[in-house]
């Protein structure tokens, strides 16, 4: 077993352009005690995944990032919703 913290700067910089897919963990297989406290999910969940910043569901391989930035998963979230808007009725209004 190995008790060495995770290098998650190198998971982090996997390129999916390059990585095996076989050796990503599909995320449809990762199993969550939903009766565990929050953080032995958390260690169970990167436990499973192996690489929480590259893995695949299914064929598709799914790379995570985050910018440094204090625009919240909301405000990028509104901002699409409203370009989806604009884009189907030619404003944003």
């Amino acid at each position: 077993m190995n008790n060495a913290p995770p290098d998650f700067d190198t998971m982090q910089s996997v390129d999916i352009r390059t990585v095996d897919p076989s050796s990503l963990t599909d995320i449809r297989d990762i199993n969550i005690n939903p009766r565990l406290p929050f953080t032995d999910k958390a260690i169970s969940y990167l436990n499973q995944i192996k690489n929480p910043y590259c893995f695949k569901c299914g064929d598709v391989i799914v790379k995570v990032s985050h910018a440094q930035t204090t625009t919240t998963i909301d405000d990028c979230m509104e901002g699409f919703y409203r370009s989806l808007r604009t884009a189907k009725n030619g404003s944003g209004l």
